[in-house]
């Protein structure tokens, strides 16, 4: 299984979208060969999907086609090379994706036939156990429906603990903390902007172009920092390197 788990798309708006995971992701795809990926594009809600693809297709150097723009969605998935879930809105992402049938086709497709799977933002949440750790809105009245499950960690990305003059509510670290108090066994990995996990060939790598650490939330332990993989060994059935 190769998981790319990246907090956000992009960096700047005018930078290349994934363009700070594309040594990565080049390496990834030339040692695969592949040629082409299929994106599924439901968290956007209000930007141009086609739009999205095209960027893809740019930074990726391989033709992106867009789920929707093809035959059935899950005959789809199950014949992709690489599949890319964007960012965006994550509770809709996953209503969609349990609409749409797609849940099963990814999780066999990521499973059984390894291919990559390369999720951002509402991507990266979608990838673990559930949405619960999103910091988005559920937009509709949605449940929360069990997500995919390729990832053991609940993830929180776009994560910033810098304090907002003015902001009289909770802080993500005490809403963290929070998550942890109700759930007691489960931690959450908290990812900054920049940075992403990588799982390939049953490791698990965690890499920061900013160089920052990572925070990890867990129940009764206090709230860390870290730069290595290695923090997270207890808690994933890879080898952290």
């Amino acid at each position: 299984m190769e998981l790319f788990l990246l907090s956000n798309g992009k960096l700047a708006d005018d930078a290349p979208l994934l363009g700070y995971a594309q040594p990565q992701l080049h390496a990834m795809i030339a040692r695969r060969a592949i040629r082409s990926a299929v994106l599924i594009p439901f968290a956007i809600i209000r930007g141009d999907q086609q739009q999205r693809a095209a960027e893809l297709s740019a930074s990726l150097g391989i033709q992106v086609e867009r789920v929707q723009a093809l035959a059935s969605p899950a005959e789809v998935i199950a014949q992709a090379e690489l599949i890319l879930v964007s960012g965006g809105n994550t509770w809709f992402l996953n209503q969609m994706l349990h609409e749409q049938g797609l849940i099963g086709a990814i999780q066999r497709a990521v499973r059984e036939r390894q291919v990559p799977y390369v999720g951002w933002s509402a991507g990266c949440n979608v990838a673990t156990p559930s949405i619960r750790t999103t910091n988005d809105m559920p937009v509709r009245s949605s449940v929360v429906l069990p997500a995919l499950g390729l990832f053991p960690v609940q993830i929180n990305p776009h994560y910033l603990d810098a304090s907002v003059s003015g902001h009289m509510g909770e802080t993500r670290d005490e809403r963290l903390a929070e998550f942890c108090a109700v759930n007691p066994t489960e931690s959450v990995i908290a990812l900054r902007e920049g940075s992403f996990l990588h799982v390939h060939d049953n490791q698990l790598r965690y890499h920061s172009v900013r160089n920052e650490d990572f925070k990890l939330f867990r129940h009764g332990e206090p709230i860390q920092g870290y730069h290595d993989a290695r923090a997270l060994q207890p808690l994933v059935p890879f080898q952290c390197v």
